[in-house]
């Protein structure tokens, strides 16, 4: 099958992405209960199911690599995927990302991102990847940041969470500049060596 099209699984030191399937529904909906009051909605035990199904069928359509989170103890930490793929324009999305607040913070994000990077330019060759984020979620805007990524702008009033109007801040990492953002996020794994992110 083509690349754009299966999701593989990814493993590194102190993280392993594995497609997403509905059997990780518990574990999912504890992370989930943990994350009510960030930034973003989070699926409950009564629209799971729906949201799972959005996910699987953007997969089985080919815009779509939804992942679970592993930690290095073989943990469920949460998801995270491939989005708005567009195998036309070569270009794909990391959204959907939700993890457990034990894990936020740690290695576990950073190697994480740099193994979705590395295989949506080394693997899949795209030209160019995003990330978007709710303006006000500074931890998570610091965090893209960190990687390497550049702001792109903002979405003013883009979508609707809950009673919150969110505007969405987009950033982008393009082709050439993969070799410096892997360098950058290869120097942040360094300094988690010997640790237990």
């Amino acid at each position: 099958m083509s690349g754009w099209t299966e999701t593989p699984t990814l493993a590194g030191r102190h993280v392993t992405l594995r497609p997403m399937i509905r059997d990780h529904r518990r574990a999912l909906l504890e992370i989930f209960d943990q994350l009510r009051d960030q930034f973003t909605t989070v699926p409950d035990a009564a629209s799971f199911d729906a949201w799972h199904d959005r996910i699987e069928f953007d997969a089985q359509a080919g815009r779509a690599m939804p992942f679970t989170v592993l930690d290095r103890e073989g943990r469920i930490s949460g998801v995270t995927r491939f989005m708005r793929m567009a195998k036309a324009h070569r270009r794909v999305e990391i959204g959907g990302t939700l993890y457990a607040p034990r894990v936020q913070r740690t290695g576990l994000n950073t190697e994480a991102k740099r193994m979705l990077l590395g295989h949506a330019f080394e693997v899949l060759g795209v030209n160019v990847v995003q990330i978007r984020t709710d303006f006000l979620n500074h931890a998570s805007r610091r965090a893209i940041e960190r990687l390497g990524a550049r702001l792109d702008g903002v979405l003013r009033g883009h979508l609707i969470i809950g009673e919150h109007l969110r505007d969405s801040v987009v950033y982008s990492i393009l082709a050439h500049e993969w070799p410096g953002v892997r360098r950058n996020l290869d120097a942040l794994m360094a300094k988690y060596d010997g640790d237990g992110a």
